[in-house]
C-alpha cells in the first residue's frame, strides 16, 4: 500500500498557488473563475450561462441528446442543450431515482479520491471515462489533499475533450494531463498516462459508471483485469456501476433508444469478479452511498454500486 512518505514526489514547477495549464495545451494562461468549468457549479457563472464549449472545432450536434451532456444536466449543470435537457426529464419520470444516481456516483468519487490522497498516500490517479468538469474534480479533490498529486484523464469524446484541454488545470507541484483514447485500448491508454504517471509505483484507477459501455459481461470483465494488471502492487481499483435489476434495464433499454451510446448494468457476481485477485475494502460490494460517508451520514441508497479493492503489494 503507497505511503505518503515513501511516494516519490515530483519536483514543483514553482512557489507560487497559481494554476497552470494542462499538458500539451500550450502556454494558455489560467482560465478565470467565470470560464472554468472545474468551479463549483452552484453559484457560479455557469448554472445560468448555458453550453460553455471552446471554440476548437468540435461538432456539438446539438439537436442529438448527448451521453456526457446528459450526465452534466442531471448532476445540475448547464453545459447541455435541449435534446440533452428533453432526455433528462423522460428519465427522471421513468427512472425517478436518476438525478439520485447521478449525484451519488459523483459524491463516491469525491470521497474515494479524498480517502486514497489524504488516509492512503496515493499520489496517481489514472480516471477513465472523464465526462464533463463538474465541480469537484478528480484532480481537484486529490490535489486539495495532496497538492503533488499527478492525474491523468482519459475519454474518447471530442466534447470532453475540447474542455479538458481548455480547461482542466494543476497545482505546480502536481500534474495533470489527458489522453483522447478509448476504453478498449488499455494498452494504449496506459502506455500514454506513463508520460504523468510512474507506473512503477501505485495508481488509483478510477472506472466510475463507464464500465456498462462495454455491453458484454465477459469483456467487461476481462477488460478491468487487463487493466490491473497493467498496474504496479498496491494500486487502487475504484469502481461503481448500476446495478441490473428489471427497472434499471428498462431504464438503460430506454436511454439507448434515444441514440447514445448504450450503457448496460451489472450482476453483483460481474462486478465481483472484475475484482478477481484484489482484496476488496470494507464494506464491500454495495450501494456507493455507504462508502466513506461524509459527517453528515450516508446519502440514500441507490442502484449505483462499488467498492475500493487493493493490488496485493
Amino acid at each position: 500500500m503507497p505511503d505518503s512518505d515513501t511516494l516519490p514526489v515530483r519536483a514543483a514547477r514553482g512557489d507560487d498557488m497559481r494554476l497552470v495549464p494542462v499538458r500539451g495545451t500550450g502556454r494558455r494562461p489560467p482560465l478565470g473563475p467565470a470560464s472554468d468549468l472545474s468551479c463549483h457549479l452552484e453559484g457560479s457563472a455557469l448554472m445560468n450561462a448555458g453550453p460553455q464549449y471552446p471554440n476548437l472545432g468540435v461538432d456539438l450536434q446539438p439537436s442529438k441528446p448527448h451521453s456526457a451532456r446528459f450526465w452534466n444536466y442531471l448532476l445540475g449543470g448547464k453545459d447541455n442543450y435541449p435534446a440533452d435537457q428533453e432526455l433528462g426529464e423522460r428519465m427522471k419520470r421513468e427512472f425517478p431515482a436518476a438525478v439520485e444516481l447521478a449525484l451519488a456516483t459523483r459524491g463516491f468519487l469525491r470521497r474515494s479520491v479524498r480517502y486514497l490522497a489524504a488516509e492512503k498516500g496515493y499520489r496517481q490517479f489514472l480516471d477513465i471515462g472523464t465526462g464533463l468538469p463538474t465541480a469537484d474534480n478528480t484532480h481537484e479533490v486529490a490535489q486539495r489533499a495532496a497538492p503533488d498529486a499527478r492525474i491523468v484523464y482519459v475519454d474518447n469524446d471530442p466534447i470532453v475533450l475540447a474542455h479538458a484541454r481548455a480547461l482542466l488545470t494543476s497545482t505546480p507541484e502536481g500534474d495533470t494531463d489527458y489522453i483522447d483514447g478509448d476504453l478498449n485500448d488499455p494498452g494504449k491508454i496506459v502506455a500514454e498516462a506513463a508520460r504523468t504517471l510512474d507506473l512503477d509505483q501505485p495508481v488509483a484507477l478510477m472506472l466510475m459508471a463507464v464500465i456498462g459501455h462495454v455491453t458484454d459481461p465477459a469483456e467487461a470483465v476481462a477488460l478491468v483485469r487487463d487493466y490491473t494488471s497493467r498496474l504496479a502492487p498496491g494500486s487502487a481499483l475504484v469502481m461503481c456501476t448500476t446495478l441490473a435489476s428489471p427497472e434499471i434495464d428498462a431504464a438503460n433499454r430506454s436511454y439507448a433508444d434515444s441514440g447514445t451510446q448504450p450503457y448496460v448494468a451489472s450482476s453483483a457476481e460481474t462486478m465481483l469478479a472484475m475484482a478477481e485477485g484484489l482484496t476488496i475494502a470494507e464494506p464491500g460490494l454495495g450501494p456507493v452511498s455507504r462508502w466513506l460517508p461524509d459527517a453528515s451520514g450516508p446519502g440514500p441508497d441507490t442502484q449505483q454500486w462499488g467498492y475500493i479493492a487493493y493490488k496485493p503489494s
